[in-house]
Formats: C-alpha cells, structure tokens, sequence
C-alpha cells in the first residue's frame, strides 16, 4: 500500500512555558517550517503523493533539538538556519539522499 505522501516532515514546533529544557520553537522552529514549506512549494514538491510539511507538539528530543522527522523513512534531523532546512529539502525530499551532517542518531 503506497503512502498519501512520499515524505511527510513534522517539525518541533512545541514552546514550554516555565521550564528551563530547551524547546524548539525557542529556536525559530515555526519559521524554520514556513520556510520548508514555501521552498517545497517553489521546487514544485507539494501536494498528495509528494510531499507534506507539518508542525507537530513536543517530539521529545529537546535536548537535540530544534528537530524535525521524516517519514516514511524515520529519518531525523536537527538544523541552525535556513541553509540547513534547503539542505534537508533539496537533498533528501527533492532527491532521496539523506543529509548525514545533519542527522539524529536513531
């Protein structure tokens, strides 16, 4: 059974009130994912059977963070900035190579 989408990224988008562990929306998670989402669109990478950008709560791995995921592969990232993000989208969703520099241990 193929999947709706190719590559479904979820990116950390959980902000903790009161509490001194790291959170990813402190890291500018929120415009790191609007950025991922305009950039698929640009390269034409969107829709049903491509790919889809979501935000998503607590991934529980702030202390790596700011951390996305993305499925089907289960791949893990962490990023700085948006050169990062460009990495991400026009390696591994444009041409299914993995971003190694970038990736989370399993």
């Amino acid at each position: 059974m193929a999947s709706h989408y190719r590559h479904h990224v979820f990116f950390c988008t959980n902000l903790r009130e009161g509490d001194e562990r790291p959170s990813c929306q402190r890291c500018n998670a929120s415009a790191a994912r609007d950025h991922a989402k305009a950039r698929v669109k640009a390269l034409g990478l969107a829709g049903p059977g491509k790919v889809r950008i979501n935000n998503a709560g607590c991934l529980d791995r702030c202390e790596e963070g700011p951390v996305i995921v993305v499925y089907p592969e289960a791949v893990w990232y962490t990023y700085v900035d948006h050169d990062d993000i460009d990495e991400i989208v026009d390696e591994h969703l444009a041409n299914g190579r993995i971003v190694e520099r970038l990736r989370l241990p399993d």
